[in-house]
């Protein structure tokens, strides 16, 4: 509720009559290149101070002293917005930020850029462990967090901190950070319902301090569920969280965070530009199933089942007045699939170069030729892990030392499993079958693998602190080893069954920043990153062919990607208002591009391709103000980019596309956002409006999905406590006011999308590339309480 008190990270609320104090938060503070932590970030605390709400922007900015671009979104937007909405949408005003939700809730996932780099090169954090996929990177927003327990979000758009936990961070970090339980017992309940039937409910138990300890903690659980707006099936969500924070003396601190998720959704198709022309939004899987005539695009055949469990413990030590332990253990588990169906022959089948026979359940090769059959792509990950830091603070100086060290196991199959003729359900959703065996008693699968990643990652910071605060002057060093050791259980391949790669890189960064005064300041900065390779380009996978191998081939030998960025901004934060102006320019070498590949069968598979080098330069803004006339607080951001891409790009055939000096894919030249607050305590209401301009999705800039722009409307109002009920509030919600249909993010890029002639003068066909579909018109009504 927005009528309590909602800290930021490192602000934990205290309790005069209690012995346990909280750290504080002052100016030794760890800064831009070590405060991923929750127990060691510093924020502004966001308070209700009787009826005015006087956050800036609303709930969209705070101080801030980071020398870098660096944007935030508070516990009071957040408060304000549909309930359950997944991160990525929370943050889709803010500078340099493209975001595209499938579907109203965010339960089916979404995608995002930032400066034209996609959530694979953005590093993802909550309560300060990583979110991203280890293999590829991918970040699945709608499993991470409850939006009524986050306290705020971090953009940092152009760099990680340097104990950011992440191999992939070559395009900025989104750090998420949760609310922490609150001294007294109490609690939260609301629930919203909308239309596509959308029905959701979330309840928060606070425990308030435990006896006569320092420990108090809160648990927290939501359920989902929405009608599919493209065709048939249904989206839904358990989620539930847990936080325990035990504080003491002078800012020693332990915390635990839980959570769990388990989600269950119906597929949305990817688009091509043919099928949006031809279908429109509408395009999508079969409602019905007819026994007698199979259909692998049943909806039922393309579900995606997922559970996560990740838990962290971040925790800080002050072990002398002069010396800070930093700990932050992690675990990150996933179990789950994308599913699909094709039609297989059961008279031939290929083990490697083997030509064999199939047989599945009653049916083989005797009695049955071909039939259709379910085809997940099953992962499975274990992932523990911590980050280990040490801060010593000598007066004007502060040295801090860390170790990230990961050890994950990352299990990938795809097996070929019976399908329910009858009602044209997979007997098993994970694909455990019944399975197709070969003659030769093997399962049929189109990837078998296991990899395993080592990371050891080494870090220091040396922060000077001279004219009484005004100058600070920040370098550091991080040295990341990253070992993987793959093993591909498929027969022939063109690596072998055993594959190790291992990356080695110093990262420099480098910063500093001057406060001309209270209100105006100036930072600029420059930071090394890179990420490695997708770990599915250590392996042949798909279908096998005699004399040509593997349809997707490994591609062990693929270089990291390294990003080289630079900063220079100006930043004011006056009484009334707040801003933000900078200037940003980055190099890539072995820019890393993620492509669709289509089988012949109809199988997709994505692969990492070299896009050679690349450079952007681009300026950010963002300006907000507390009240002004009518309790009203105005935000506006915008970006421009120019991106360019500094290679001829490979088509595939050998020869090249003249790709040098074009417009980078999956990037906007432009975006623009407003949005406006109104809020006298107890009636409150928001107008948000967002432009994107033209992406392209080749390298050839032959092909683009239109610009497009769309307005999100907010209203509600708080009444009065009611005995034990405190703030009950009615709200109401409209996404895309003007239902507008639109493609707004690339999914697969290619090198050209209509036939052109290459480098060499080879001809060259055009290569489809996929784009997804944005949610559209979307209501929802809240009640809310807090007790």
């Amino acid at each position: 509720m927005v009528s309590s008190v909602a800290p930021t990270a490192g602000a934990q609320s205290k309790s005069p009559s209690h012995p346990g104090k909280a750290p504080s938060d002052n100016n030794d503070a760890p800064s831009m290149m070590g405060a991923t932590a929750p127990t060691d970030a510093r924020g502004e605390v966001v308070e209700v101070h009787g009826s005015r709400h006087t956050a800036v922007g609303g709930g969209m900015m705070t101080h801030e002293d980071a020398a870098k671009s660096r944007s935030t979104v508070t516990a009071e937007f957040i408060a304000k917005q549909t309930p359950g909405l997944n991160p990525m949408q929370l943050i889709q005003y803010l500078p340099g930020v493209n975001t595209t939700s499938v579907d109203p809730l965010g339960i089916n996932g979404g995608e995002m850029t930032m400066r034209g780099l996609n959530q694979s090169q953005i590093g993802f954090t909550l309560e300060g462990f990583p979110i991203n996929d280890i293999g590829n990177y991918a970040v699945y927003p709608q499993e991470i967090v409850d939006s009524e327990n986050l306290r705020m979000i971090n953009v940092e758009q152009g760099s990680a901190d340097l104990d950011s936990p992440h191999i992939s961070a070559t395009g900025g970090a989104v750090d998420m950070y949760l609310i922490d339980p609150t001294d007294h017992f109490g609690g939260t309940v609301d629930g919203t319902y909308g239309n596509y039937n959308s029905r959701r409910i979330f309840g928060r138990v606070n425990t308030g301090f435990i006896g006569n300890t320092n420990l108090k903690g809160f648990v927290s659980f939501s359920a989902a569920d929405e009608h599919s707006w493209r065709g048939p099936g249904d989206q839904s969500k358990l989620h539930g969280e847990t936080k325990w924070v035990n504080a003491w003396g002078n800012g020693n601190v332990i915390s635990f965070s839980l959570i769990g998720n388990q989600s269950e959704s119906t597929l949305f198709p990817s688009m091509s530009l043919a099928n949006w022309k031809k279908y429109g939004a509408y395009y999508t899987y079969d409602a019905k199933w007819n026994p007698k005539a199979p259909d692998a695009n049943y909806y039922q055949l393309h579900r995606n089942p997922f559970t996560n469990i990740y838990a962290s413990a971040p925790s800080t030590f002050t072990l002398t007045d002069n010396l800070t332990l930093t700990e932050t253990p992690y675990f990150w588990y996933g179990n789950g699939n994308g599913g699909g169906a094709y039609n297989e022959s059961l008279t031939s089948q290929q083990w490697g170069a083997q030509s064999l026979t199939g047989s599945i359940g009653p049916y083989n090769a005797s009695n049955t030729k071909s039939m259709l059959l379910y085809n997940p792509s099953n992962t499975q990950t274990y992932r523990p892990g911590a980050v280990t830091k040490l801060s010593l603070h000598t007066g004007i100086n502060r040295l801090t030392v860390g170790y990230w060290f990961e050890y994950s196991k990352q299990l990938q199959t795809g097996p070929y499993s019976l399908v329910n003729m009858a009602t044209g359900q997979p007997y098993d959703e994970y694909g455990g079958g019944p399975n197709m065996v070969l003659s030769n008693g093997m399962t049929a699968e189109y990837r078998d693998t296991l990899t395993q990643t080592r990371i050891h990652t080494m870090f220091i910071d040396d922060s000077l602190s001279l004219l009484h605060g005004r100058l600070t002057i920040e370098g550091g060093l991080k040295y990341a080893v990253v070992d993987r050791d793959g093993h591909n259980f498929l027969p022939d391949t063109s690596t072998g069954p055993y594959i190790h790669g291992s990356w080695q890189e110093p990262l420099p960064a480098v910063s500093i920043r001057y406060k001309i005064n209270d209100e105006n300041q100036l930072f600029a900065s420059s930071t090394t990153n890179f990420r490695i390779p997708m770990n599915t380009s250590l392996y042949d996978s798909g279908t096998y062919k005699q004399g040509v191998g593997y349809t997707a081939k490994a591609n062990a030998d693929t270089k990291p990607e390294i990003s080289i960025s630079e900063e220079f901004g100006w930043r004011y934060q006056g009484p009334l208002l707040n801003s933000t102006l900078s200037y940003f320019h980055y190099n890539f070498t072995n820019r890393l591009y993620t492509q669709t590949l289509i089988d012949p069968s109809g199988a997709i598979y994505t692969r990492s391709i070299n896009g050679g080098g690349s450079h952007a330069d681009g300026v950010d803004f963002e300006v907000g103000t507390r009240p002004i006339l009518y309790h009203l607080r105005p935000y506006f951001s915008a970006e421009y980019v120019n991106a360019r891409t500094d290679s001829n790009v490979g088509a595939g055939n050998g020869d090249y596309v003249f790709s040098k000096g074009k417009f980078a894919p999956q990037t906007p030249k432009y975006q623009l956002a407003f949005h406006l607050d109104y809020d006298d305590g107890h009636l409150f209401g928001g107008f948000g409006l967002k432009y994107v301009a033209r992406q392209y999705s080749t390298f050839n800039n032959d092909q683009s999905i239109p610009d497009y722009l769309t307005m999100d409307v907010n209203a509600g109002y708080r009444f009065k406590d009611v005995g034990p009920l405190k703030a009950p509030t009615l709200r109401l919600n409209l996404q895309n006011i003007t239902n507008n249909h639109y493609l707004g993010f690339v999914h697969g890029t290619s090198a050209n999308a209509l036939p052109t002639t290459g480098v060499y003068g080879t001809k060259i066909a055009g290569a489809s590339t996929s784009f997804d579909v944005a949610a559209p018109f979307f209501v929802g009504g809240t009640a809310s309480v807090d007790f």
